[in-house]
């Protein structure tokens, strides 16, 4: 099974410099809607076994031009699935609060550099959200390994995947980087996941997916696509 993982484009909080959270109503810039549209020329046609959205208005706008114009019209009955395991991590009182300010608090040097450590005041740990998120991932694990499924959900969710797939502790989760409306791949078809594409931006994603296998033996870095 190949896992396609997407950010939410700009939203109207990442615009202002605020830590949303799962406060209600946070959408798209106009930034965001056009990074939108663009991920849906980016990702191209495919077959989705299952789509996987968080619950956050930002999450579903950023996948809808690329649900609207190619899934559904391939197939009209697909179903989408509003997952709040997917859902952003629960920030509690920091929810809509200035970055700038969190950035003063003592707590924000155990979320730097030892984020398995963290619970949000009024809200979750960090390692919570990994094991929430990776449950979801364990379940489309089981997919055949010619399906590909996507998750459309938020930078720090994301980055547990990564690092779970990378066999990276959480404690090491902020090395990765993962953009607003960025893709990434991993594939679970081998003994262990491999990473396929990182936090990209300009790749057309349907050529990565439709590209023959790589072989599971690799040794000497293999010999590519």
């Amino acid at each position: 099974m190949r896992l396609v993982l997407i950010r939410h484009a700009h939203s109207q909080s990442n615009a202002s410099g605020v830590l949303s959270g799962r406060l209600p109503n946070i959408h798209l810039s106009e930034k965001g809607i056009k990074q939108s549209q663009q991920l849906s020329e980016r990702l191209g046609n495919f077959a989705v076994a299952q789509l996987r959205v968080s619950p956050m208005e930002r999450c579903f706008e950023t996948i809808s031009p690329w649900l609207n114009d190619v899934v559904l019209k391939n197939s009209p009955h697909f179903e989408p699935i509003i997952d709040p395991s997917l859902n952003e991590v629960d920030y509690g009182h920091w929810s809509g609060k200035k970055l700038i300010s969190l950035a003063r608090k003592k707590e924000w040097r155990t979320v730097q550099e030892s984020p398995s450590r963290m619970y949000f005041p009024g809200g979750e740990g960090i390692a919570q959200m990994q094991s929430r998120a990776m449950s979801v991932v364990h379940e489309l694990a089981t997919l055949p390994d010619s399906k590909t499924a996507v998750i459309v959900s938020h930078g720090d969710v994301i980055k547990s995947i990564v690092a779970s797939a990378l066999g990276t502790h959480l404690d090491e989760f902020q090395r990765i980087i993962i953009d607003p409306a960025s893709v990434s791949v991993l594939d679970y078809s081998g003994i262990k996941p491999r990473v396929l594409l990182l936090n990209d931006t300009r790749a057309v994603v349907t050529d990565l997916l439709q590209a023959p296998k790589r072989s599971r033996n690799l040794l000497g870095g293999g010999a590519g696509k």
